[in-house]
């Protein structure tokens, strides 16, 4: 069965009807729900009910507009207090950190190729490409595993591995684009001109993501809409206006599009909720279209032929290169300790990014591109399922994991950014009633309001003669005393 203007609907409703169902039950079992929907794609593809889908084309334009998407809500979420103390590591292991896992195992494949016991045959340069492809840890993978299961880590952890998988896909973006122009022009190598290269898109796409993310926000927070549904579709068109501008400028697109979602996530916003409801839903959604498109477009009995290699290659990405990388990249950093760098290491995921990356040499026409891309896919089944299914219990065992922390309140209800004020809430004590049990009796500093009172299922507005009893949850708005100071 192949796509067609009549089925495509109801072909993508089943696809993404059976990920999500299945992705319920998977998650249950630990297994990481982004690799569930790889295999759906594969269980509906060529190999198995037969669809057919074989435009390497198609599937690297889904993959840049689920990227660009998923790189913006990642920036948004991204918090500037979170990140400013790990800033600098997590910048040197999304650029160096990149560059020393391709010299890494792009050595290590050429020296497989030059083994006559093995079934591949790479150059130098075709050994660094298939090494590049992988480079960068997967920030769709990375993001959905520590937020899906709400990993609270410490040595302020997350942030630094959210900020390294948030940016490290242009470094490997360009590697991937730098190593395709050389093998086809035939020419050598040229350490400078690939620096050269490399700097002028990092200054390009900063600059451009830095004034789109400023521009984005003068212009939600001034239009002035008539419907606040107008406000999210607005900044999703910012979104891939940042990405093409910054391609046509020769920067990188990928590094645009997630700082300006830093910039946008850290700045006062009307209609937050609005927006991160929408980018959220929309996130997952691409994120399915996307993994599920990769699937489609695998051919699994081809992955049999590099089975070996693959596996060979995917051992020595986790064992050996990413943590040599990730120690190199950390020494500097005393305060940093040495079960944080194991988990660095172990957080290396590789997911959607270099599936689409691998697209690149399909369709530059590379010699064994097609056996480069089969390479690929195994290592990022490989480390899915090796590294995705064992993140919590890795944590657990070098003793990084924190008790979840509690998102907003459980009276769910949220203040627009631009009421500079903060809710909290309270569960009340037996100690917090001994001088009485109403509001009046009780000592509430000033410039706090007690909104609503919590009795089970039940919901009371307060008042100074409200009898209140142990156990009842008090809603507090306060002034925000951080913004206030500053």
């Amino acid at each position: 069965m192949i796509f067609t203007a009549e089925n495509i609907l109801l072909i993508g409703s089943v696809l993404i009807f059976s990920s999500i169902l299945i992705s319920k039950t998977g998650y249950r079992f630990g297994i990481p729900t982004l690799l569930l929907f790889l295999l759906v794609g594969m269980f509906f593809g060529s190999d198995g009910l037969g669809l057919q889908f074989n435009s390497a084309e198609d599937a690297q334009f889904i993959g840049m507009m689920a990227l660009s998407i998923i790189l913006f809500s990642g920036g948004m979420d991204t918090k500037y207090q979170d990140i400013k103390p790990v800033l600098t590591p997590g910048i040197i292991l999304s650029t160096v950190g990149v560059l020393l896992t391709t010299l890494l195992t792009g050595s290590f494949i050429f020296l497989l190729s030059e083994w006559n016991r093995t079934n591949i045959e790479l150059t130098l340069m075709a050994s660094l490409l298939l090494a590049a492809t992988m480079s960068s840890t997967d920030s769709a993978s990375v993001f959905s595993l520590l937020r899906s299961q709400k990993m609270n880590l410490k040595e302020n952890l997350r942030p630094m591995l959210e900020l390294e998988s948030g940016s490290n896909d242009p470094m490997a973006y360009m590697l991937t684009i730098v190593l395709i122009q050389i093998i086809t022009s035939g020419s050598e190598l040229n350490l400078a001109l690939v620096g050269k290269d490399l700097l002028v898109q990092f200054l390009i796409g900063g600059s451009v993501g830095y004034a789109f993310g400023r521009f984005a926000v003068w212009l939600v927070n001034r239009i002035g809409l008539s419907n606040s549904s107008l406000y999210p579709i607005l900044l999703l068109s910012l979104v891939f206006a940042t990405f093409t501008i910054t391609d046509l400028l020769k920067g990188n697109g990928y590094l645009a599009v997630y700082i300006a979602g830093v910039i946008v996530g850290n700045a006062r916003l009307v209609y937050r909720k609005e927006i991160n409801t929408f980018m959220n839903g929309l996130t997952w959604l691409f994120q399915i279209i996307m993994f599920l498109t990769l699937g489609l477009l695998v051919n699994p009995h081809e992955m049999l032929d590099v089975a070996v290699v693959a596996l060979l290659i995917g051992l020595f990405m986790i064992f050996i290169a990413r943590p040599v990388s990730v120690f190199a990249c950390l020494l500097p950093f005393r305060h940093i300790s040495n079960k944080a760098r194991l988990f660095v290491s172990w957080v290396g995921l590789r997911g959607a990014v270099p599936i689409i990356f691998a697209t690149y040499p399909v369709i530059a026409h590379i010699e064994g591109s097609q056996q480069l891309f089969n390479t690929v896919f195994f290592i990022t089944l490989l480390s899915l399922v090796v590294q995705g299914m064992s993140i919590s219990s890795v944590a657990r065992w070098l003793h990084l994991d924190l008790p979840e922390e509690k998102e907003g309140n459980e009276f769910g209800v949220e203040l627009p950014d631009e009421i500079d004020s903060k809710l909290n809430d309270l569960t009340l004590t037996d100690d917090m009633l001994l001088h009485g049990n109403r509001l009046k009796d009780m000592n509430i500093p000033k410039g706090t309001l007690v909104m609503l009172v919590k009795r089970g299922n039940e919901f009371i507005i307060p008042n100074g003669q409200v009898e209140l009893q142990v156990g009842d949850k008090l809603l507090f708005i306060s002034e925000n005393k951080d913004n206030k100071q500053a």
